[in-house]
């Protein structure tokens, strides 16, 4: 089973049913749920991922949406240790940074899953999008 990290655009594609990128982030939580994929998120993700949906998601109903998400997703902390390596770390933008060093917790993970390649060109795990991941990866 391949395990991979998920961006929070693929979060938000996922939830958000945001066409046509829901497409495919609705495929690899399928992949997911018949245990033929292991995701895992950082906590900046899932936390970031609440703040955008809840102005088109009642709270009450987000919440119970985030936290069914919880079976078939592995929320990674972000820690003290993680910042400092996001903070001396040469990738451009700090947020991606924390992603990338929090990816990097977990031995197993083959991919960061992200419509935002450019962003993860520094990233020792291969970043891929979704689409690339579904067609050719899985």
């Amino acid at each position: 089973m391949k395990s991979i990290f998920i961006d929070t655009n693929i979060l938000i594609d996922f939830l958000g049913d945001r066409k046509p990128h829901s497409n495919f982030a609705e495929k690899i939580f399928e992949l997911a749920n018949d245990n033929k994929v292991k995701i895992f998120t950082s906590s900046h993700s899932f936390a970031t991922t609440h703040y955008i949906l809840k102005k088109y998601i009642s709270e009450k109903e987000l919440r119970t949406i985030l936290f069914e998400l919880l079976d078939l997703i592995t929320i990674l902390p972000i820690d003290v240790e993680i910042i400092k390596k996001g903070l001396k770390s040469s990738i451009k933008d700090f947020e991606d940074s924390i992603q990338i060093f929090s990816a990097l917790t977990i031995n197993q993970i083959s991919f960061i899953v992200t419509r935002n390649i450019k962003d993860f060109k520094n990233s020792k795990i291969q970043a891929v999008t979704p689409d690339d991941f579904i067609n050719n990866l899985v």
